[in-house]
């Protein structure tokens, strides 16, 4: 009776360890990226996409918005949409995080890592720079330069045009000429920089109570001859 049981409990343990031991899925039919195949003519396991089939999200048919670059390869002129104050600002925060370590907050090029030991960019400021399209500024963020990588894979399109923005402002804060500026825009630079007239301090009020005159206190040899003259009087 006990060998019975024995041998039963044996069959079982077997059964379960052959049930374990199936390669149904390790052994399915697949297969592996880059491997041969003799089902298909060329050979290749790994088919071609149909024509025209493109990644969800990543269809990007408008070649100046994604590169900077119009048709002849060439840098666009202009931002492909409206330049907005919300766009200035994105466009500063980004550039504070990922372009001031190398050309500083200022874009003169002497950023934290640059004073470091990196290589020094060229500042934005130099007439090269201030005469270069926006295409250019964009399309050296997407593929890099020099020693200045890629960062495509970090920053956005809309977040690359806004510091593209964000940069011609930089290049108009250092540059800015009054002879750009029309009548109505000088007359209200001159009105916010105007200094308020100069009032004695005793002309001023303050809650609508007119201030006291101040008192006027004798110099020292002035205090001195008034003692003389009080102690006289005294006596």
């Amino acid at each position: 009776m006990r060998l019975k049981r024995a041998l039963g409990g044996i069959a079982a343990l077997v059964c379960l360890a052959a049930v374990g031991c199936r390669q149904n899925m390790h052994n399915q039919a697949k297969y592996i990226p880059l491997r041969e195949s003799d089902f298909f003519a060329d050979g290749q396991s790994a088919r071609p996409l149909p024509a025209h089939t493109v990644a969800r999200g990543f269809l990007r048919a408008e070649t100046a918005v994604f590169t900077g670059l119009d048709k002849a390869g060439k840098p666009v002129a202009e931002i492909p949409f409206p330049v907005t104050k919300a766009v200035l600002l994105r466009g500063e925060q980004r550039y504070n995080i990922f372009c001031s370590p190398c050309h500083d907050r200022t874009g003169s090029g002497r950023g934290m890592i640059v004073q470091r030991g990196y290589k020094q960019p060229p500042s934005f400021h130099i007439d090269r720079l201030r005469n270069s399209p926006v295409g250019y500024f964009y399309n050296n963020i997407t593929e890099g330069y020099g020693v200045m990588p890629s960062y495509a894979s970090q920053i956005p399109p809309e977040d690359r045009w806004a510091i593209v923005a964000y940069i011609r402002a930089l290049q108009l804060s250092q540059n800015a000429q009054m002879a750009d500026l029309t009548p109505e825009e000088r007359e209200r630079l001159e009105a916010a920089f105007k200094l308020p007239e100069i009032r004695a301090e005793s002309e001023v009020s303050h809650d609508g109570v007119q201030a006291p005159p101040p008192l006027k206190r004798p110099l020292p040899a002035e205090a001195g001859k008034e003692g003389k003259e009080e102690g006289r009087e005294r006596q």
